[in-house]
């Protein structure tokens, strides 16, 4: 049984997402149908649907079009991490909008915002207000960032947090080592998990099993198994890859686990952590 937790959907009848014009690549409509015949091949039994950086003020139809997709008669379809603005002074009167039973997590994109939007006091502050009403926040930095992503969870200690992407490590560039220092030292916060998502993205085109393998295997080995959890990052992953494909990488990397160490990356630690 697999949880993906970083399902993107594109549905511009209802949304506008001002970031897609500038990736052709992945600018038109990606439907839950197309995504969950798929999914179904490949073994995948539940998602969490990832915001898509929509307009500001779209987030509260983005969930609303998630909460639909749950109600369909036995949907994969297990919840929102919605978007939110925590540097906004509204954000608190956001949260207590958000139907809990729709919304698990939230996340605010970092790496297409000034770096120290993340340090300021009133994103601090809404971030730990987030932790208090028991929702996890996803941190997607570029690696670059870990860095101040290590800031930002240590003023944020009663909040749970989830890096996306093993924290977009540079893998074309071959940028292993700096990547791996910074993996290392945030690693050592027990309030942070990693998810281990559609990494393909970061490789070159010719990248091999062989390629992803220190990376997978050093957050596996600094998180521990019972803090990592798995996502497709779909369809961003289709930029160097198929959803088939990257199951099948994670397969063959986890070839060598225990079933329980399996059971917890592919979906017991999410069940838990998203509460779903």
């Amino acid at each position: 049984m697999f949880i993906d937790t970083h399902l993107h959907l594109v549905a511009r009848d209802r949304i506008t997402y001002p970031w897609l014009k500038d990736v052709a690549a992945l600018d038109r409509d990606w439907t839950f149908q197309d995504y969950e015949t798929t999914a179904r091949r490949i073994g995948i039994e539940g998602v969490l649907h990832m915001e898509v950086d929509c307009a500001p003020t779209d987030i509260a139809a983005e969930n609303t079009f998630v909460g639909e997709l749950m109600a369909q008669p036995g949907s994969l379809m297990r919840g929102a991490i919605s978007s939110a603005r925590p540097e906004s002074g509204d954000c608190e009167a956001f949260l207590d909008t958000l139907d809990l039973d729709i919304v698990k997590g939230i996340r605010r994109v970092l790496h297409v915002v000034p770096d120290d939007l993340s340090q300021g006091s009133l994103f601090r502050e809404n971030v730990r207000r987030i932790g208090q009403k028991g929702l996890p926040f996803d941190i997607c930095v570029l690696q670059r960032q870990l860095p101040l992503a290590r800031d930002l969870v240590d003023a944020c200690p009663d909040t749970v947090f989830v890096l996306d992407h093993c924290g977009v490590p540079d893998i074309a560039g071959d940028g292993f080592a700096d990547w791996a220092q910074s993996i290392s030292a945030l690693a050592k916060r027990p309030h942070v998990n990693a998810k281990i998502s559609g990494i393909t993205a970061y490789a070159k085109p010719d990248w091999t099993l062989e390629t992803l393998r220190p990376y997978v295997e050093h957050i596996i080995e600094c998180f521990g198994w019972d803090r990592v959890v798995w996502g497709s990052d779909s369809p961003v992953c289709t930029l160097n890859s198929s959803l088939d494909q990257w199951m099948a990488v994670t397969q063959a990397l986890i070839a060598g686990a225990s079933e329980t160490e399996r059971a917890s990356l592919t979906h017991r630690n999410a069940q838990r952590i998203w509460s779903i």
